[in-house]
């Protein structure tokens, strides 16, 4: 079930529905960072460049190209940053096109099932910022983890598998259930849901195919909700309170 919504995310990352939307991401991410690489660099020429010279007072003229090499590191280090800066920024823009690619997938793969309903703009903004902060804070952990032999990559693997798996299946299940049912089913089937987690996790670990991790994970927790919810349909745990009544 898990490889089989994993194959159809895949193939739909590259469909025609979904092209426009990895055009947009792909081309709103850079020009985000090319904006703020030009901010960067002018705070940089408008803060750093007069404490240098403060700093060495009286240096003669020949002595200016110091300024020019500085500056011209100070522009690299800034590439660099906004490198390393290149996923989160991504993750970040990709949260606001997650409802169109759940769409595309259940217009085209499931159209005799109701449609699910978009999230509202706030929590469309909230999820996209806790996606962010899945990724920031996954991987400051991994990271971290990088000083303990035999600990780092697997557990590059458990904490982005858990996350992932966490957020990515409860903005699935939320176009169909409220906020509180979308929690308890992620929960009972939180087993499948970690499994699912990790397969976007060893996604995430492609250099330059985990630009499109925020699509690819959407597309398969999508397709698992589906899987799951048409196994589990007596799901609901306020049929059952009204059952058990």
């Amino acid at each position: 079930m898990i490889m089989d919504a994993a194959r159809l995310a895949f193939a739909n990352l590259f469909a025609a529905e979904t092209r426009s939307v990895f055009w947009k991401v792909l081309g709103l991410t850079l020009l985000a960072l090319i904006a703020l690489w030009f901010t960067l660099r002018e705070l940089f020429v408008w803060l750093a460049l007069p404490w240098i010279d403060a700093l060495m007072p009286g240096m003669p003229d020949w002595a200016g190209w110091l300024t020019f090499v500085v500056g011209i590191f100070a522009s690299l280090g800034l590439a660099l940053a906004l490198a390393l800066l290149l996923a989160p920024v991504t993750a970040l823009i990709a949260g606001f096109f997650l409802d169109d690619v759940a769409e595309v997938i259940e217009t085209r793969d499931y159209p005799d099932g109701a449609p699910g309903k978009p999230l509202p703009l706030v929590e469309a903004m909230t999820g996209s910022a806790k996606f962010l902060g899945v990724v920031v804070i996954g991987n400051i952990i991994a990271l971290l983890l990088l000083l303990v032999p035999g600990v780092n990559l697997i557990a590059f693997f458990l904490v982005n598998g858990y996350l992932l798996g966490r957020e990515f299946f409860e903005f699935a299940a939320m176009r169909y259930r409220p906020p509180a049912e979308a929690r308890l089913f992620r929960t009972k089937h939180r087993s499948t849901v970690f499994l699912a987690g990790l397969v976007l996790a060893a996604f995430l670990a492609v250099p330059l195919l985990n630009l499109l991790t925020p699509l690819f994970a959407a597309g398969v927790m999508v397709h698992l909700h589906k899987m799951l919810s048409a196994r589990d349909p007596g799901f609901s745990p306020a049929h059952k309170a009204a059952a058990g009544a």
